[in-house]
C-alpha cells in the first residue's frame, strides 16, 4: 500500500483525519531510515508503512497510524526522543518510546526476567493502550516476513508470538490480528499439520462456497420479507482454529462440518434476534449449540449471537449474528474503541481493560515471579495450558488435556510406556487435568502399553491417533493368530490326502492377490476379523475337483423340499426351480429387491450373495461353474435380517420415538443395543431388524432421518448395503 492509499483508508473510518499528519510522519521516517534495508532486501521504510497499513486495517486513530510509521526511528536510527517530540508533540513521542521499550524485551528469557519484562509491557500498555496495538501490528508484519531467518530463530519467534502476542490480541479483542498471527505461527511450528489442513480445505472449498451462497440467498430473501436490513456473508474458519478444534474435540478433519460460518450484520439488537428466529425457522438448530453473547458478553466485551444449524445440505453450519457496532468491536477491539477517540472517554474501554489493571496490581500483591507468571498465564491463556517438563521446557496443550496427552507430546514411546506421573512433585492419576504452570514428570516401564480406556481420557487428536495405531497393530497381531487357528481347524476337516495336495503358504499368497489383499498375513487377519469365512478360504485352497455338471452337484447338496425351513431361509429360484437349501450370506446380507447370485457350496447348500459382493467375486473367478443366477421368489411372509445404526443427540424418549417409527412401518426389532457417549451427549442405537424387502428398509431409513435430534442413519459396512 502506497502513502495515498494509506491516507484514503484512514479517511474511510476517520473522516476528520488531517492527511498532513500522516504525510509528515511518513516523510520523517523515510528520511530517518534512508539507506537502510531489511533482511528481505527491501528499503526499510516498507516495514513502517506495512505496520501503518495493518493499523489502518483495524481502524486505529490517526495518531496511532503516525506512531506506526515512526515506531522504529528511536531504535534503528540516530534520532532521539526530543527530535520526535519537536516534530510531532508529546503524545506521539510517548507512543514511539513505548513501542521502542517493548522491542527490547526478551519474552523468551528465564522465568524471573520474563516476569519483569511482562510487567514492563503491561505498564507501557496502561500508559497508552495504543502502544500495544502498534506492537501487535509490528509483530504481524515481522511474522509475514519471517522466512528470512534461520529455522531456529523462526521457531523461537513463532513460539513467542503464539504464547504472548496472539493471546494479547484475543484479550484486547483485535481478532483480525489474532487470527492471522495464529495462522502464521501454526504454519511455522506445525508445518506438516498446516499443509495437510490447507490441502483438505482447498479440496472441499468449491462445495462449501456453493453451500454458503445458497444459504446467503435464502437468509437475505427471508430478511427482506420481514423488512430487516442486514448484510449477510460467509466467513471461512481460520486454519489454526480448525487445528485447535481437532485437538480439543479429538476428531479428524473429516468430522468437522462447520468449516465455514455465516455472519449476519444488523443495525439494531432487535433485528439481531429477529434474524436469529429466521435462521432457526429456515434450518433445524443443533441442540446445545446456541450461545447469547449479546445478553452476556465475553470478558473482553465481545458480543454476538452464535448458533449452529443443519444447513441447506444437511451439514452443520455456524451462524453469527451481531450489530455493526458489535462487529467493529469484534474485529478491531481497542484499536478502534479507545478512550481518546474523538476526544471522549469510553466507559466500555475501561471495562474491557479492567483485567489489565488487575494484572498491574499483582506487582505489589505478589512478590514471587513464579506467582506473578502463574496468575498472568491464568488470565492471558485461558484456552490453553502451558506445562513444564522437569528440565524447564514448555509444552502447550488444549484446556482439559491429561497427563497422557502430555506424555505423547513428549514422545510416542513415552506415551506408549507411561505407567504413572508426578505433578509438582506429587504422584497423581493419569486422568489428572493439567493446569497452567504445572511441572509434570512421566514415569515409564518397558512392559507397559496403552489401554483402550485411554481413548476416553485424551484430548489431543495426535495422542488419540497414536493410541489407536498401537491398538490396531496389537489387534491385528491377535487377529492374524486367530485367523491361523481358524484356518488350521477348518483344514483338519479335510482328509490327509486333500491336505497334502495344498501348498498352503504359496496358495495363500496367490489368494491374497485374487482377494485384493496385500499378503497371506492379510488373509489370516481378515479371517480373524471375520471378514472372510474359513470354509470359503479352504474351498479356494483345494484343488479343483473333476468337473461335474451343476445339476448333478445340486442333487447331492441341494435336496429339494426335504429340509425344514431355516430362520434365514430365502425364497429364491434358479431357472424356475425353487425349494433349495439356502442361506443368506452375512458378508453382504442381500434383501428382496437386490440383484442376487447364488454360489453352490460343497455340502452347505446354496449361499445367496448380492451380485456386487466382493467375496462372491473370488468364488466366481475360481469356480465360475458354481455361480448361478437367482431370482427372488414371491413368498411375502419371509423376513430377512438387516442391521441399522442410528446416531442421535441423547435425550429422554429418544428410543421410544425410534421404536414407534419402526413399529409404524410394520418392521420387527429382533434386538437393539444403545451406547451413549456422555461427554458428547450422543447416543448410538444398533438395531437388528426383520425386513421383508430393500424398499421397506429404505423407507424406514428415510423416516428415521427425519426424526428430531437424529444426526445420522446408516447400515453398517457389509450389512445389507
Amino acid at each position: 500500500m502506497a502513502l495515498p492509499q494509506l491516507i484514503k483508508a484512514v479517511r474511510v473510518y476517520w473522516p476528520s483525519v488531517e492527511p498532513e499528519l500522516i504525510q509528515r510522519a511518513y516523510e520523517f521516517a523515510a528520511e530517518a531510515h534512508a539507506g537502510q534495508q531489511r533482511l528481505t532486501g527491501d528499503p526499510y521504510i516498507t516495514h513502517p508503512l506495512a505496520v501503518a497499513e495493518v493499523l489502518a486495517g483495524v481502524e486505529s486513530d490517526p495518531q496511532a497510524v503516525a506512531g506506526g510509521l515512526l515506531h522504529d526511528v528511536l531504535e534503528d536510527t540516530h534520532l532521539q526522543p526530543p527530535d520526535v517530540q519537536r516534530a510531532f508533540g508529546p503524545v506521539i513521542v510517548r507512543l514511539v518510546e513505548g513501542v521502542t521499550s517493548l522491542s527490547r524485551i526478551d519474552f523468551g528469557s528465564r522465568q524471573e526476567e520474563q516476569a519483569e519484562n511482562l510487567r514492563k509491557m503491561f505498564l507501557a500498555m496502561a500508559q497508552d493502550i495504543r502502544v500495544i496495538t502498534i506492537k501487535l501490528a509490528d509483530r504481524l508484519h515481522n511474522m509475514r516476513t519471517l522466512h528470512v531467518f534461520d529455522p531456529e530463530r523462526r521457531a523461537a519467534k513463532a513460539t513467542e508470538t503464539l504464547q504472548i502476542f496472539a493471546p494479547l490480541s484475543h484479550r484486547l479483542g483485535v481478532w483480525k490480528i489474532k487470527w492471522e498471527l495464529e495462522d502464521l505461527c501454526f504454519r511455522e511450528l506445525r508445518p506438516e499439520e498446516y499443509a495437510e489442513i490447507v490441502r483438505k480445505v482447498d479440496r472441499t472449498r468449491e462445495e462449501r462456497e456453493d453451500e454458503i451462497q445458497e444459504a446467503v440467498v435464502a437468509i437475505k430473501a427471508r430478511l427482506a420479507e420481514v423488512g430487516v436490513e442486514a448484510d449477510v456473508h460467509g466467513r471461512p474458519k481460520h486454519l489454526y482454529s480448525i487445528y485447535q478444534k481437532m485437538l480439543r474435540e479429538g476428531v479428524d478433519f473429516d468430522q468437522i462440518y462447520d468449516l465455514t460460518a455465516l455472519r449476519v450484520l444488523c443495525h439494531t439488537i432487535a433485528d439481531c434476534y429477529a434474524a436469529l428466529g429466521i435462521v432457526h425457522d429456515l434450518w433445524m438448530p443443533i441442540p446445545g449449540m446456541f450461545t447469547d453473547y449479546v445478553a452476556k458478553p465475553k470478558a473482553n466485551k465481545y458480543q454476538s449471537l452464535h448458533t449452529k444449524v443443519y444447513g441447506p445440505r444437511g451439514q452443520g453450519m455456524e451462524v453469527q449474528i451481531r450489530t455493526w457496532a458489535m462487529h467493529r468491536m469484534s474485529e478491531y477491539g481497542v484499536a478502534a474503541h479507545w478512550r481518546y477517540k474523538e476526544g471522549g472517554a469510553e466507559t466500555r474501554l475501561d471495562e474491557q481493560l479492567s483485567w489489565l489493571r488487575q494484572l498491574l496490581e499483582l506487582q505489589t500483591d505478589l512478590q514471587e515471579s513464579s506467582e506473578f507468571l502463574s496468575s498472568l498465564r491464568m488470565e492471558l491463556f485461558r484456552d490453553q495450558v502451558f506445562v513444564f517438563t522437569p528440565k524447564g521446557d514448555v509444552v502447550d496443550l488444549p484446556v482439559g488435556a491429561t497427563l497422557i496427552d502430555f506424555a505423547y507430546r513428549i514422545h510416542t514411546e513415552v506415551g506408549h510406556r507411561c505407567v504413572g506421573a508426578k505433578v509438582n512433585g506429587r504422584m497423581v492419576p493419569l486422568d489428572y487435568r493439567l493446569k497452567n504452570g504445572d511441572i509434570a514428570e512421566i514415569l515409564t516401564s518397558k512392559t507397559a502399553k496403552p489401554s483402550r480406556d485411554w481413548l476416553r481420557l485424551v484430548q489431543t487428536s495426535s495422542a488419540r491417533s497414536k493410541i489407536r495405531r498401537f491398538l490396531k497393530q496389537q489387534l491385528r497381531e491377535e487377529n492374524v493368530a486367530g485367523g491361523r487357528e481358524l484356518l488350521a481347524r477348518e483344514l483338519r476337516r479335510l482328509s490327509a490326502q486333500e491336505r497334502e495336495q495344498i501348498d498352503l503358504e504359496a496358495r495363500l499368497e496367490e489368494l491374497a492377490g485374487e482377494l485384493n489383499l496385500a499378503s497371506a498375513e492379510d488373509v489370516y487377519a481378515a479371517l480373524g476379523y471375520g471378514d472372510l469365512e474359513p470354509e470359503h478360504i479352504v474351498g479356494l485352497l483345494k484343488p479343483a475337483p473333476p468337473r461335474a455338471t451343476l445339476a448333478d452337484e445340486a442333487e447331492l447338496v441341494l435336496p429339494l423340499g426335504e429340509l425344514r425351513p431355516q430362520p434365514q431361509r430365502a425364497s429364491v429360484s434358479a431357472d424356475g426351480v425353487s425349494g433349495f437349501q439356502t442361506r443368506v450370506s452375512k458378508c453382504c446380507a442381500p434383501l428382496p429387491g437386490d440383484e442376487i447370485v447364488g454360489y453352490v457350496t460343497r455340502g452347505r447348500g446354496l449361499a445367496i450373495h448380492r451380485a456386487d459382493c466382493k467375496n462372491l467375486a473370488g468364488h466366481a473367478k475360481r469356480e465360475p461353474h458354481r455361480v448361478v443366477a437367482l431370482n427372488w421368489g414371491d413368498d411375502s411372509d419371509l423376513t430377512y435380517r438387516a442391521e441399522v445404526l442410528v446416531d442421535a443427540w441423547d435425550r429422554v424418549g429418544l428410543l421410544s420415538d425410534i421404536s414407534a417409527i419402526v413399529s409404524e412401518t410394520q418392521i420387527n426389532i429382533a434386538s437393539a443395543k444403545v451406547h451413549t457417549d456422555k461427554p458428547e451427549h450422543v447416543a448410538q442405537i444398533h438395531m437388528t431388524l426383520d425386513i421383508r424387502s430393500r424398499a421397506d428398509l429404505e423407507r424406514l431409513l428415510r423416516r428415521l432421518e427425519d426424526l428430531s435430534d437424529v444426526l445420522r442413519v446408516r447400515v453398517p459396512a457389509g450389512k445389507a448395503t
